[in-house]
């Protein structure tokens, strides 16, 4: 028997439409057999809750062995899962294809599948997750939303807590005045000719419901380094990706949603249009999660190939054709946040990589997750767990006084930042606007405004 497997991780199919997926007998014994090889190892118990509630039920049962914790026990370690593959990706010797065949996160989205197949899943977590819902609604009444959602409207924020599950002191995304392709539409982008991609790449940006409605400037910012650099990129939205669906366990949804996204953007595929991804999580469904889950849609299959993370996709730009001249000096170090998103996309440190390009950039990286979760995160039962999984982050960004601190994922970047608060750490200027890696990129070339 090896240790641990020699090869590359390897992922299989989610086969969620075959009966025995969701069969109860099946899948606990399954969650018997992985839990009882995680209490033998243990070498995860600092990344996430999951790994401690399981240890800690194993060596407080009676016979301190699987055997003696309860079925119904088991669920407090699904639940605290966030899906960040990073145990799978980092950590795990005994992942595919190791004889053992140990995916834990894929397992805990197989249970999580069961609990939403029988009405057991997190409704008001669900309900945080309808994007296309809430999102245009959001940015309709921005003002009305944001006033309500601030930490500081005790009032609100309480009500919310009740109603919506949603922690009274988690930081919440603002909506925007006005979605981003409506902003798009009123930009005029000047196209350089002269940079060394021009007329070489073709690209369109895949907003992101995040970018749609809370933080177009993610999005607009990107546009403006790929014109910069001579590329002409369209911004689509066709609707969400369906990470919070995916965390919900409502494997159906998401299969439909990559079917439909994959066929809108089949032309822009065929016509040999790269697809570039603002948000690590969107880049990781598209590029990785879609085709495991509908392997034979040969439109998803496509697409997952044409699809770049946008820290990947500018470091690769830089590498084979150049960037366009007039990079400048930022003030300031930034601390950059490797997120778990961008790792399980399993495409090295992009984001520092695309810093490196600032001239004289002093760079701080932080390779932890943060804690955030997405919708999870900002729960009455789990926010103050992720706040504690993500202490060692904010304690290395605390240790630094730089004027940026940015991330793939936007929603790790202001974790990060309410968790620097807790230290009496706070960040002003253009530092507390730009969330994203690409953002300094267009700072350093002029191209966001002074006030930003």
């Amino acid at each position: 028997m090896s240790e641990g497997s020699m090869g590359a991780p390897t992922r299989h199919t989610i086969k969620w439409r075959d009966e025995e997926f969701l069969n109860e007998t099946k899948l606990f014994t399954e969650l018997e057999r992985v839990f009882d090889l995680c209490h033998g190892c243990r070498r995860c118990f600092n990344l996430c809750d999951s790994f401690p509630r399981l240890f800690d039920l194993i060596d407080n049962s009676p016979s301190e062995e699987i055997d003696g914790v309860a079925k119904a026990d088991y669920w407090k370690v699904v639940d605290a899962c966030t899906l960040c593959d990073l145990c799978f990706m980092t950590k795990c010797p005994y992942v595919p294809p190791h004889e053992w065949d140990l995916d834990f996160p894929h397992l805990m989205l197989r249970a999580r599948a069961f609990q939403f197949k029988h009405g057991k899943g997190h409704k008001k977590q669900e309900r945080l997750g309808e994007m296309d819902k809430n999102g245009p609604l959001g940015v309709k009444l921005s003002g009305l939303a944001n006033w309500a959602t601030e930490r500081s409207n005790t009032m609100t924020r309480t009500v919310m807590q009740v109603t919506h599950g949603v922690h009274k002191d988690a930081a919440l995304p603002t909506f925007a005045k006005q979605t981003c392709r409506t902003q798009a539409k009123a930009q005029v982008l000047e196209i350089n000719t002269q940079a060394p991609a021009h007329g070489v790449r073709k690209a369109v940006i895949y907003a992101s419901c995040f970018g749609e409605y809370n933080d177009p400037a993610i999005v607009l910012d990107t546009r403006a380094v790929l014109a910069k650099n001579g590329i002409d990129a369209q911004i689509v939205y066709p609707e969400c990706c369906g990470m919070p669906q995916l965390e919900q366990g409502d494997l159906a949804r998401v299969a439909s949603k990559a079917r439909a996204i994959a066929a809108s953007l089949k032309a822009y595929v065929t016509d040999g249009y790269d697809i570039v991804v603002p948000v690590a999580s969107c880049a990781l469904m598209l590029k990785f999660e879609w085709p495991l889950i509908e392997p034979d849609d040969e439109n998803v299959k496509a697409l997952s190939q044409a699809t770049f993370d946008v820290t990947e996709y500018v470091v690769d730009l830089a590498a084979k054709q150049g960037l366009a001249d007039g990079l400048k000096p930022l003030k300031g170090g930034v601390t950059a946040h490797i997120a778990c998103h961008a790792r399980a996309q399993n495409m090295g440190r992009k984001a520092q990589e695309l810093l490196k390009l600032i001239p004289e950039m002093d760079i701080t990286v932080i390779e932890r997750c943060s804690g955030h979760g997405g919708s999870w995160g900002v729960t009455k039962e789990f926010f103050e767990v992720g706040m504690k999984i993500g202490a060692p982050v904010f304690r290395d960004a605390a240790k630094v006084d730089n004027a940026y601190v940015v991330s793939e994922c936007p929603l790790a970047r202001d974790q990060i930042l309410q968790g620097l608060e807790r230290k009496d750490k706070t960040i002003e200027g253009p530092g507390k606007a730009l969330r994203h890696p690409v953002q300094l990129l267009a700072r350093a070339y002029g191209l966001t405004p002074e006030e930003a």
